[in-house]
């Protein structure tokens, strides 16, 4: 449990993360490579009538937003299932989340693999991959996505898969969740510290020497760092002014308001730096506080937020993205599958709640 991790912060409860996706392992990851390098990935709803609830979902305009939707995600595969089973409403609320570009997180197994199936579909769709870097070393503090890779030079090897797997398609990558907000708020234990912050530049450079790659750090949310100058030395040791930018919210319920206020005054302390914001469950905003001290994990009552899109309104807010992937689990709390775990009836519950 992340409240009984010694040294952690004690900031107001359900302030500071919801858990996060765990990666593919086993079988189960190469299985999903072996599909994705082998084509199995198309970009229209072929073999289904258009528009029909469950078919499976096409691209977005690009102008709009220029990342893939995986025709073949949970999202429609349970959308397909409800169709075939008659459950044409059910199907049809899940096809909210299945028509959107949602981010895929890279596993531990075989990351080059995976990372390369991925931008490939996106590339042959005409599309950006949206990926999410989550491994480094004593991840969520032994919470509900607890792990990592074992040190330093495992971490960096499996790094390294990820960059030949992207090579020079165009990919956005949103760079270790929770990494720097768990350093500031001492829940990460202080020896670690140089480590991971070595670690994060040497990623960043990296990752930004690929020709078409973009990189977001992440900085948290107004509700767990509430002051954003205490984000400032984290950002600059972790190599912000070498990465695109920073990331807000993820996997949190926060509003898109209270992130673009947080996230302006955060920019102008790191260089004018651009942000995103992960809207995928933040459409009913966070839940009321009360006594819950998990009121950030599988709350009731939420809701799928803005649909992910480029067209932000705001030059410094580069895009609102489905980070965290509406649907899956945020841990072994309020009934949930473990983190990451598809949960049908808590996506139909985003999906009916949402405006």
């Amino acid at each position: 449990m992340y409240g009984n991790v010694q040294g952690s912060g004690s900031g107001p409860p359900g302030e500071r993360r919801a858990a996060r996706r765990r990666g593919l392992s086993g079988a189960a990851a190469a299985l999903g490579a072996l599909l994705l390098v082998s084509g199995c990935f198309s970009s229209s709803g072929d073999g289904e009538e258009d528009g029909k609830a469950g078919a499976r979902p096409g691209q977005q305009p690009r102008s709009t937003v220029p990342y893939w939707v995986n025709p073949d995600g949970k999202a429609a595969q349970q959308a397909a299932t409800y169709a075939k089973s008659d459950k044409t409403d059910e199907a049809e609320q899940i096809d909210k989340i299945a028509a959107q570009p949602v981010a895929e997180w890279i596993g531990v197994e075989d990351p080059e693999r995976e990372a390369r199936g991925f931008t490939e579909a996106a590339a042959k769709a005409g599309r950006e991959a949206l990926l999410v870097l989550y491994n480094i070393p004593h991840r969520d503090c032994g919470s509900y996505s607890k792990g990592g890779a074992a040190d330093g030079n495992a971490y960096r090897a499996w790094l390294d898969g990820v960059l030949k797997g992207i090579g020079d398609r165009p990919t956005t990558v949103v760079l270790e969740p929770d990494a720097l907000p768990h350093i500031e708020d001492r829940c990460t234990p202080e020896q670690f510290h140089e480590e991971r912050y070595a670690l994060l530049t040497e990623a960043v450079g990296k990752l930004k020497a690929l020709p078409h790659t973009k990189v977001y750090l992440d900085a948290g949310n107004p509700h767990w760092i509430k002051d954003p100058g205490r984000m400032v030395e984290p950002l600059k040791r972790a190599g912000i002014a070498q990465a695109d930018g920073f990331a807000l919210n993820i996997s949190n319920f926060q509003t898109t308001e209270e992130n673009r206020t947080y996230g302006k005054r955060l920019s102008s302390m790191v260089g004018g730096k651009h942000f995103v914001i992960d809207t995928s469950r933040n459409g009913n905003g966070p839940a009321p506080g009360g006594d819950d001290p998990e009121n950030w994990c599988n709350p009731r009552g939420r809701a799928l937020g803005t649909a992910p899109t480029v067209r932000t309104g705001d030059p410094l807010v580069d895009a609102y993205l489905w980070i965290k992937r509406p649907g899956e689990s945020d841990g072994t709390c309020k009934g949930g599958p473990k983190a990451g775990d598809w949960w049908p009836e808590y996506a139909l519950e985003l999906a009916r709640n949402t405006k």
